[in-house]
């Protein structure tokens, strides 16, 4: 595969930084073919207009936010808008709808727009009712043309969600239209921000568009669908929401916790009704497993129990496991970045950083958690990646020597690089040059 220089150098400035990169995720994703193309089964029956769920399962370091960071991007390469959002016991609520849709809307992404892509989508459902109405025999340049538009603009937002979709949401849209066509940005830009869920719109802005308040937890739901609709009629195959870190659940009060839970349950059970909408959850064990978690809600824990007979795991189950890694895999995955890190001199970055000093570095890392490969990736990466710095940027740097490392069983090539000599010693030949014979 190929891979910008541009994200060649996010990857790293992410990883230096103990953060999962949002782009170039292929050209270090190793040890998840199956649960990879899990995802994609599902992206293929969301596309095909089925509404699907799916509960990524897996400890800590097991790389949950690594593969649901991936589905988004493959995601977005197939054609759908998608939506990630971290879970926050201070400003996520699951049973708080409008605290749900607030977010999904907020954090929507496309291929071209990877976040705050709202505006874009709707302008690009409104170009494509244009389009139609052209293509219809209407004219463009007449008086009356932006009236037609409001009118198909209605009419699809009802039709497309079956009548479902909030008065105020189509009185909100049709406003947004007319402000833009008159060039008032500011204005549209304030009722886009109620959209999105926001409770900070001034009522000035409101009153153009006819409304009142905001939008409330029992209508979100219905809002979702239309903006569900609307990114399809801008040319999406549907899309993907990524709810990251459920397990925070767990830390709150005994009521909002069950609340939260529930919530989640009543989003599984309308899943149907959400055609091209792909919901993807990652947690804990402890978050499924536990009275405290998943398994202290009976409806939900019968609708997304975990099989894993004789230790085998259907990936097409709702739970969809995550393996920890292990010291081959974490191995793979360094020498993945060794193979890209960005330098003018890969021969010095691949003689000092060597397979030997990598399995050295894993097994130094993991001592202090006695061993347990599965909990450090993040910071195995970390160190790796500081290494391959040095390594590239410092001529007299050795990581073996400033790791502590003794290296043993050199060959010869490597006892002479590493002592500085040359790979052959300098013979009365070298030195005269061959004699030429006729």
């Amino acid at each position: 595969m190929t891979i910008s220089e541009r994200d060649i150098e996010h990857i790293f400035e992410r990883l230096r930084s103990g953060v999962v990169p949002e782009r170039g995720l292929e050209a270090f994703a190793v040890g998840i073919d199956k649960q990879r193309t899990e995802i994609h089964r599902q992206l293929k029956l969301a596309a095909d207009g089925e509404g699907v769920f799916k509960f990524l399962r897996g400890g800590y370091g097991c790389g949950k936010t690594f593969m649901s960071c991936l589905a988004i991007l493959d995601a977005q390469a197939q054609g759908f808008a998608t939506s990630f959002v971290v879970v926050s016991d201070n400003d996520l609520h699951f049973y708080k709808f409008d605290d749900v849709y607030r977010k999904v809307v907020q954090e929507l992404g496309t291929s071209s727009c990877p976040r705050g892509a709202l505006s874009d989508i709707i302008d690009r459902w409104i170009a494509r009712v244009e389009d139609a109405l052209i293509a219809g025999g209407a004219d463009e340049n007449s008086d009356e043309f932006d009236t037609l538009v409001q009118q198909r603009m209605e009419e699809e937002l009802a039709s497309l969600t079956g009548g479902k979709a909030p008065e105020d949401m189509a009185r909100v849209l049709r406003t947004i239209f007319i402000l833009k066509q008159k060039g008032e940005i500011a204005e549209a830009s304030a009722l886009l921000s109620w959209l999105s869920g926001s409770e900070n719109v001034a009522a000035s802005a409101k009153k153009i568009a006819g409304i009142k308040g905001d939008i409330v937890s029992r209508d979100a739901l219905d809002y979702l669908q239309g903006i569900l609709e609307i990114v399809k009629a801008a040319g999406y195959k549907g899309l993907v929401i990524v709810i990251d870190e459920v397990e925070t659940i767990l830390r709150m009060r005994h009521d909002s916790r069950g609340k939260s839970l529930n919530g989640i349950r009543q989003i599984c059970d309308a899943a149907d009704r959400y055609k091209g909408l792909l919901w993807i959850f990652t947690g804990t064990p402890e978050f499924y497993d536990t009275k405290r978690g998943v398994g202290g809600l009976e409806p939900l824990s019968d609708r997304i129990q975990f099989l894993a007979p004789g230790g085998f795991a259907n990936p097409r189950q709702p739970q969809l496991d995550l393996k920890p890694f292990d010291a081959k895999r974490l191995k793979e995955v360094a020498l993945k970045l060794r193979e890209i890190y960005p330098t003018v001199n890969k021969t010095v970055l691949t003689t000092k950083v060597t397979p030997d000093f990598i399995e050295r570095l894993v097994a130094k890392v993991t001592a202090g958690f006695k061993g347990d490969v599965g909990v450090v990736p993040r910071q195995f990466l970390r160190q790796f990646v500081n290494v391959l710095d040095l390594a590239a940027n410092d001529e007299e740097f050795d990581p073996m020597i400033a790791e502590g490392f003794e290296a043993t069983n050199l060959t010869e090539d490597e006892i002479r690089i590493r002592e500085g000599r040359p790979l052959f010693d300098a013979e009365p030949e070298d030195i005269q040059g061959y004699a030429v014979e006729f």
